[in-house]
């Protein structure tokens, strides 16, 4: 009995190292410890037979300096501002689903990048702080320089590009001036999203780039109501999460297979409290209480791909000008 016992033992290994490898692309948040990636490698590997393996960094430079090379068979973390230079790298293939019944503010079509979850960027307060917040953007505009906000860089921060994009939409021409006017309440520009909101947390700045969805975490993880996302009439940018698949990849069956799971009920009851946003194919009845209860923006704020691309680098200058005087 102790033999078949230690030949058990030794044979588990082996057994696990004879499966497939899915190499998943992700950012750093989706393997943390409170993002949605050890959820959702742990719900699929029940029925792909699989080893998922999550490889945590900057997805879209990475990807662009691997080219052909790369050992992602699923890119899992791109944004609706950097399709257009992930699609022209070639590297992917269509994800082959039906996006005609997407809960999402815009009309989606794309058959590379298929959403998985979606918000809205926005300015969260704590209400005990900041008991009389700016109600609109030209109102965050024309506060006191005493308040003080934190924001994330554009250049390599995907929210931080999305605030880049929520200036051009609502002021346009305009912007620089918007970003000059802003500019002196600006407390710091963190390269991530994690810095800047553990520094609000911290009480070291009233406000904080963030999204319409943040207070749901404070509210489920923590019983805490007094962080709020203020809603501006202007419109608030539109923003969703993609995956793809590779082209090239030497597990295209599981590669499929993953994309076919990310719009089933199973996956997206994962995103809302794994990944604190709204998912994108779930009817509204069957989300969490707390996000669903959310106050939403009446209008949205969005550019396609190639218009955001193509205002980058401008709207990238008129930032970098304002912050430096």
């Amino acid at each position: 009995m102790k033999y078949a016992v230690l030949a058990a033992l030794i044979a588990a290994p082996a057994a696990a190292q004879d499966k497939p490898v899915l190499t998943v692309y992700a950012g750093d948040y989706v393997t943390s410890e409170w993002g949605p990636g050890p959820k959702i490698e742990e719900e699929f590997e029940k029925f792909c037979n699989c080893d998922l393996r999550f490889v945590a960094g900057d997805i879209l430079p990475r990807i662009l300096m691997e080219g052909t090379r790369t050992e992602a068979d699923i890119v899992f973390g791109l944004n609706t501002d950097t399709t257009m230079r992930a699609r022209e790298t070639g590297l992917f293939k269509p994800h082959g689903q039906d996006t005609s019944g997407l809960n999402l503010p815009v009309e989606w079509t794309d058959e590379i990048f298929l959403p998985y979850n979606w918000g809205e960027t926005a300015f969260v307060y704590d209400e005990t702080r900041t008991p009389n917040p700016p109600r609109s953007f030209a109102e965050l505009l024309d506060a006191p320089d005493d308040l003080k906000i934190v924001i994330q860089d554009p250049r390599s921060g995907i929210s931080g590009l999305a605030l880049l994009l929520w200036v051009k939409a609502v002021y346009g021409d305009e912007a620089e001036e918007a970003w000059r006017r802003l500019a002196p309440k600006i407390l710091t520009v963190t390269k991530g999203w994690s810095e800047s909101y553990g520094m609000f947390t911290d009480g070291e700045a009233d406000m904080v780039l963030s999204y319409t969805t943040s207070p749901a975490y404070h509210i489920a993880a923590e019983d805490d109501r007094t962080k709020h996302a203020a809603i501006f009439p202007e419109g608030h940018y539109f923003m969703a999460e993609l995956a793809a698949q590779v082209a090239g990849t030497d597990q295209p069956e599981l590669a499929q297979q993953f994309m076919d799971w990310i719009l089933t009920p199973e996956f997206q009851r994962v995103m809302p409290l794994a990944n604190w946003s709204m998912p994108v194919k779930l009817p509204l009845d069957e989300w969490p209480e707390v996000m669903r209860d959310l106050p939403r923006p009446a209008k949205t704020l969005f550019y396609p791909e190639d218009e955001a691309e193509a205002l980058r680098p401008a709207a990238l200058n008129e930032w970098l000008t304002a912050l430096s005087r």
